[in-house]
């Protein structure tokens, strides 16, 4: 299973005339969320972008290392890509229906570009959708793991350069026509659209978003929440620690930066 069976496109990008950007600033937002509170705004932006890049540089590690026989890995893996890729395309529908329109609302100039990236969500959403049925093959027949996890690799490199655009020419024009204490973009407003749709759950999407977190600013993120959230948090954390134990190890969730979203931490 070659993979110039799935061929990418370079981005092209549509460039942007804002002569008052600061690319020195515009690098300093996009540390992640764990490493500094001041990346608190427009968290749950930040943190789907953390929780993708972190799985999808384990990923293709943890498929190369299916033995045959290990047909509980494999599902369980199976089950974490589509668990990923379900979150993928709930960001992006959070983008496009949600945060996009405002932004051309009260930054025009930004029309262009963010109509590329709304056509690039589609792209990435059917390459997740190819790999996917890739990957399904792998956890089955672990000799074709090797180029199914090198098409992973391909994917995320592709992913990368995507959220990079939405990091350093995005995000700080948000950052002033978007209100200080606005919901937009935050961790509430996730929450609220992962209850509304039907995907993943939001008890397992909140683990998996905050895992790694430093404490201090997990209980700055629980603040954007309802109270229901952080009343169930730890019960949800620690059922969480306790489903992705056989994948990542017993320290996926207590700031290693190496869990999951897979399982149901509701349960």
């Amino acid at each position: 299973m070659p993979i110039h069976l799935l061929p990418q496109p370079s981005p092209s990008v549509p460039e942007q005339a804002e002569s008052g950007a600061d690319t020195r600033g515009a690098a300093a937002s996009v540390r992640a969320v764990g490493e500094e509170p001041a990346t608190a705004r427009f968290a749950g932006l930040r943190l789907v972008h953390a929780a993708l890049r972190r799985d999808l540089a384990r990923l293709p590690n943890a498929l190369r290392l299916l033995q045959p026989g290990e047909d509980d890995a494999g599902e369980a893996l199976l089950r974490h890509w589509s668990f990923v890729t379900a979150m993928l395309t709930c960001h992006h529908e959070q983008q496009d229906t949600r945060i996009w329109p405002i932004v051309r609302r009260f930054a025009p100039e930004l029309r262009l570009l963010l109509n590329w990236l709304e056509a690039d969500h589609h792209n990435l959403d059917h390459s997740f959708t190819r790999v996917t049925t890739l990957v399904r093959i792998a956890s089955r027949d672990t000799g074709s793991a090797w180029p199914v996890a090198y098409a992973m690799e391909d994917l995320a490199a592709r992913l990368e350069t995507h959220l990079r655009i939405e990091e350093r020419q995005l995000l700080p024009r948000m950052e002033r026509v978007v209100p200080e204490g606005s919901r937009l973009g935050g961790l509430g407003e996730l929450m609220d659209l992962l209850r509304s749709a039907d995907g993943p759950g939001a008890a397992d999407a909140l683990a998996w978003l905050l895992e790694g977190v430093e404490p201090a600013l997990v209980e700055q993120l629980l603040a954007e929440c309802d109270d229901d959230v952080a009343r169930n948090w730890p019960h949800w954390q620690a059922t969480y620690q306790r489903c992705t134990a056989p994948l990542w190890g017993p320290a996926a969730g207590l700031g290693s930066g190496s869990g999951s979203g897979l399982g149901s931490v509701a349960d």
